[in-house]
């Protein structure tokens, strides 16, 4: 009988997956649910979030189901692998509000062996490409497109419609601020 011994030259693989749709699609719980299931296993996770997201907390990743789980904040997606040592897996959320060099930080960790799990919006309110999202979804082994519901006609939404009257790309906000709507009701509602 032949047996396999681990080959200890093998490089560990790692890869990218990315979690994207509206807001209230279900980002940030299906992130949580990836890297819970990481620890159930027994690997060692890192989680990250940008600093300037303290909705719901300074420190911690919580969905609006209030699921959640301890994170690092940090001011640029550099820092990230400054901060890392000995991981199997790295969640990073709201990906959309770090800077353009996430998708190289990411690209670094996943040929380094790493997991590399990324949540945001995949669109700007106004419906256009957000951030470095667009580059990480190409770069991906992995892309899920989650969906919330339309609040206008119960469809599948895909868009962020802000209904305050702020005209910054980046607005933090909740229920107060943003609805998710399908293509139809966003167009509908922004013509």
């Amino acid at each position: 009988m032949f047996l396999e011994t681990p080959d200890s030259n093998k490089q560990k693989k790692g890869w990218i997956e990315v979690i994207c749709g509206s807001m209230f699609s279900g980002k940030t719980e299906e992130l949580i649910r990836r890297l819970k299931r990481a620890q159930f296993a027994k690997q060692r996770i890192e989680i990250f979030k940008p600093a300037i997201d303290i909705r719901y907390d300074k420190e911690k990743v919580i969905s609006h189901d209030l699921n959640e789980i301890n994170s690092t904040p940090v001011s640029s997606s550099s820092k990230i692998l400054d901060l890392i040592d000995e991981v199997d897996v790295i969640g990073i959320d709201e990906a959309q509000f770090f800077d353009n060099e996430l998708p190289h930080v990411c690209a670094t960790l996943a040929k380094n062996g790493v997991r590399v799990i990324v949540a945001g919006l995949d669109m700007d309110y106004l419906g256009n490409p957000f951030g470095p999202i667009p580059n990480l979804m190409a770069n991906a082994e992995f892309v899920s497109k989650v969906h919330a519901i339309c609040v206008d006609c119960g469809d599948l939404a895909i868009h962020s419609n802000r209904i305050v009257a702020s005209k910054d790309l980046v607005h933090l906000g909740e229920q107060e601020e943003y609805e998710a709507l399908c293509r139809s009701c966003f167009i509908l509602k922004n013509s």
